[in-house]
């Protein structure tokens, strides 16, 4: 079963997947990362539990129907063939600020599109806790760093009671990780050749961010996992 240190290792397979292809859209990433995920929760439920994703089974993603339309969904938990659970995968990699407001919003729209259809729904939100900002040319612009202020937003999530606000995921793992730096890096392309030679492993940020409240976790795979398998086997 997943621990920090085996979600570790999947986070680095996509990343090296990531160097691979030169591009954060690549859907290549998403197999390790997923399929990790998706394993997880199959050794932990029986055989009566579908779980479909990319990089695990058929590599497929399933549809989950929601309140006001179907969304196919990173990794759907299918019991006896009905989509009854879903977790949404978020890894950001760059360009944060830029997107930052999008991200938290697309995450209370697509979560509350799901619960409101009586499905619980999970969010994973992986970011780095320092990354490049390119722009249009691929030329890294500046960089930024994962802060106190950034989180805010997931630690007023994390006072939200689940039971009564739909938008809130029943529980959302905030994951932020750590690579070597190197701010002398200029553009993309050096930016993937230099971390493509270089011999590291990907960690846990040892930034120090306040304690969250109960609906988000911070940087423990395990916990998160135990609380998604608990709702689901009790439905």
């Amino acid at each position: 079963m997943l621990n920090n240190q085996t979600f570790l290792q999947a986070i680095n397979d996509s990343f090296n997947e990531f160097l691979q292809s030169g591009t954060s859209r690549s859907t290549a990433k998403l197999k390790p990362l997923h399929g990790a995920i998706a394993r997880d929760l199959a050794e932990r439920l029986s055989s009566d539990y579908q779980i479909c994703s990319q990089g695990y089974g058929k590599g497929k993603e399933a549809k989950m129907r929601g309140r006001y339309m179907d969304k196919a969904v990173d990794i759907t938990v299918k019991y006896k063939g009905i989509a009854m659970a879903g977790i949404a995968v978020k890894f950001v990699m760059q360009n944060y600020s830029q997107n930052s407001n999008n991200y938290f919003e697309n995450m209370l729209g697509e979560t509350a599109n799901i619960r409101c259809g009586n499905h619980p729904y999970f969010q994973i939100f992986i970011i780095l806790d320092k990354l490049p900002y390119y722009d249009k040319q691929k030329h890294i612009k500046h960089w930024e760093t994962f802060s106190d202020h950034n989180i805010s937003k997931y630690m007023a999530l994390a006072d939200d009671n689940t039971d009564a606000y739909f938008h809130t995921p029943n529980k959302t793992l905030v994951y932020v990780i750590h690579i070597p730096d190197n701010e002398q890096l200029k553009t993309l392309s050096e930016y993937v050749s230099y971390y493509q030679f270089l011999d590291f492993n990907i960690t846990l940020s040892t930034h120090q961010y306040e304690p969250f409240g109960q609906s988000v976790i911070l940087n423990d795979i395990e916990a998160f996992m135990d609380k998604v398998y608990h709702t689901i086997k009790a439905l």
